[in-house]
């Protein structure tokens, strides 16, 4: 999601253009008043990924961005007014075939629903399928669901719930995640166990910072799991009291250098010869480093020896020969 004000459209298309290139697939922009909507459609025309348009209490405003053209609402229609307001609204995304994601937080339960199941689990999905019910019933089922909290298990338990009782797709995440430093692991947490159980369609890292991070945190969880391969993906050792160069440096580096790579590529960089050359023998690439030297594997097999200083310009030109590209 974008974290920019969505009526300075300049601002928001550039970091629609940042989320892209580091791997977005889809975004998604707050429309809290009427500027915000009229920026919608400079901004689509100016994007090459989807458009997701995210708006409460007032129907207008998601009128106004489905004749922008938006790709999915965001929109939950038992907080937006009366049932003709909420058919207007259905009406339109049906003709543009448009779908709407019903999302639910747990800072926003229904007090009808949580009177009767408390600050629960399924609290969360039975306010998420009341909002679905009134798609339901108005013949619009083109829905997407999500039902966030800030508890951890509470999350993942609330979507256990929900995929036994619905076929349509659901976004997952953790709401309200934290600084990156807690936030990344809480989310990593939370995420990941859900993906692991076959749960979720589309993923959003929710982190207190730049937005390009959630992007490249939610690829790394993905690439954990083997949903993902695109990218490089560098392992590291630990380090021990055997390290006798600058590991971290290295690391630092490749991951600056390799960021924008598309090719899949794993890199191990070890800290030793000790068990770096067994440790790094399944990556395409290794480096096991040594006091004032480096052994650089290929495929598990050793193919030179280098000084220190060239450790990285050596697997460099290694990357670059075994994908053609290094982007810096």
């Amino acid at each position: 999601m974008t974290k920019t004000l969505t009526a300075d459209a300049e601002a928001t298309i550039e970091q629609i253009q940042e989320l892209a290139e580091a791997g977005c697939r889809i975004v998604r922009v707050a429309v809290k008043d009427e500027q915000d909507a009229a920026a919608l459609s400079i901004i689509k025309r100016s994007i090459a990924i989807p458009l997701v348009a995210d708006i409460h209490f007032d129907y207008k405003l998601a009128l106004t961005a489905l004749e922008a053209g938006v790709d999915k609402l965001r929109i939950n229609p038992g907080n937006i007014g009366n049932i003709e307001r909420i058919k207007a609204v259905v009406s339109s995304a049906k003709e543009k075939k448009v779908p709407i994601r019903v999302g639910v937080n747990s800072g926003s339960l229904d007090k009808e629903v949580e009177n009767k199941y408390g600050h629960t689990a399924r609290a969360l999905v039975e306010s998420a399928l009341k909002h679905v019910h009134i798609l339901e019933k108005l013949r619009f089922n083109d829905i997407v669901i999500s039902i966030k909290a800030t508890d951890v298990p509470m999350t993942i338990e609330a979507y256990q719930i929900l995929s036994k009782k619905v076929n349509c797709p659901l976004h997952v995440g953790i709401t309200e995640a934290g600084i990156p430093k807690t936030g990344i692991i809480r989310s990593a947490v939370g995420i990941g166990a859900l993906l692991s159980q076959g749960i979720g369609d589309t993923v959003r890292v929710s982190l207190t910072g730049d937005p390009v991070e959630e992007v490249r945190v939610a690829y790394e969880i993905l690439k954990s799991l083997d949903l993902f391969s695109k990218g490089v993906t560098i392992i590291s050792c630990p380090t021990c009291g055997r390290l006798e160069y600058d590991l971290l440096k290295v690391v630092n580096e490749l991951e600056e250098k390799t960021r924008n790579i598309d090719a899949p590529l794993k890199i191990a960089v070890m800290g030793c010869v000790v068990n770096g050359p067994g440790e790094a023998s399944e990556a395409d690439l290794g480096l096991a480093g040594g006091k004032g030297q480096g052994l650089i594997f290929k495929k598990g097999q050793m193919i030179k020896k280098v000084r220190e200083e060239e450790m990285i310009s050596a697997l460099i030109k290694e990357i670059e020969l075994m994908t053609g590209d290094v982007k810096s």
